[in-house]
């Protein structure tokens, strides 16, 4: 294998991932009764520790507010950022940042109440709006409002339990962030069926990990975990099927499993690094499913984010 860089040599060295999630989003990241952490940005964590250490499980999670958690990623506090972090001109450029591809693509939204019987987001002229400080949300929001003249009172918060709570206390009349979020957020409501997320989408989000810049060998192990779960999903690899896999003919799924080719050394890994991220965490859309599609309480559908072959976004380039 090619040699380590710093961040595989000091991951190695430790022999756990420090991985940035969110503090406490349903479907993306959240620890359940203080115990087992879940979600899909948590899983994604999950499979690069499997990639890069032999082991899904040798991962410690670093809940981070929108604040804190670019900070803890420049001062090395954690090794990757998976923390529903939209990918923008300035953060790639100005604070030093690489972007790995895009896990979800998202679109800020609004959450309100029934009640309110409002139908579109302009018709929130006059009330205050709950947002993240510090966030893409909060910058979106004052365009969008400068863009429609509306003048609204922003209640900032820095996690999305505060924001819960300052929506149901009725400090907000409306919740604004990723949509995906407030889906997920909805389900936590008191009365969930008494509130809605507005049908419109005021930005685009694309949710990325990000590492920091300066070592291309990590760059490049993040990129490509990310497009193998990608890349298994569309030749149907599973956590199920990924044994027998082993003996299949496919050129491709031979690559991608390590049983041909050089792809894991390449990066300084084992030749089945694939193979064991998706054996102990599986393929993109299980991760989707289990964490935010059918399989769990939020139930959202793929759309933009099922595979190209289906209509979505999904695509990763070729392992060869």
């Amino acid at each position: 294998p090619f040699p380590a860089g710093p961040t595989l040599a000091k991951v190695r060295e430790r022999g756990v991932l420090n991985c940035g999630v969110p503090p406490s989003v349903p479907g993306f990241g959240s620890q359940q009764s203080g115990k087992t952490w879940q979600g899909f940005e948590v899983d994604l964590c999950r499979a690069i520790a499997a990639a890069v250490l032999g082991n899904a499980q040798q991962v410690s999670f670093v809940p981070l507010s929108s604040q804190a958690r670019f900070i803890a990623l420049q001062e090395g506090q954690v090794d990757v950022l998976t923390r529903a972090v939209t990918w923008t001109h300035s953060r790639d450029t100005q604070l030093g940042f690489n972007f790995g591809p895009i896990t979800f693509y998202d679109g800020q939204g609004f959450l309100v109440s029934r009640a309110l019987a409002i139908q579109n987001a302009q018709e929130l002229n006059g009330h205050s709006i709950c947002t993240f400080s510090g966030s893409t949300s909060e910058a979106n929001l004052v365009d969008w409002a400068r863009g429609h003249s509306i003048n609204y009172t922003p209640i900032l918060v820095d996690q999305a339990d505060a924001m819960r709570r300052a929506y149901e206390e009725g400090r907000c009349s409306a919740m604004s962030t990723d949509a995906s979020q407030l889906i997920g957020l909805l389900t936590l409501l008191r009365t969930p069926a008494t509130h809605q997320v507005l049908p419109e989408r005021i930005s685009k989000e694309p949710l990325a990990p990000v590492v920091r810049q300066g070592d291309e060998q990590w760059t490049d192990i993040i990129r490509w975990t990310i497009f193998a779960l990608i890349e298994a999903e569309e030749l149907g690899v599973t956590s199920a099927n990924v044994e027998s896999m082993l003996t299949n003919d496919n050129p491709s799924i031979r690559r991608l499993l390590g049983v041909v080719g050089e792809h894991g050394p390449m990066m300084g890994l084992e030749p089945r690094w694939a193979f064991n991220a998706l054996k102990q965490v599986g393929n993109y859309g299980e991760v989707f499913n289990r964490n935010l599609g059918a399989g769990s309480s939020i139930g959202l559908s793929r759309g933009v984010n099922d595979l190209w072959l289906r209509g979505g976004l999904m695509y990763a380039p070729p392992i060869r």
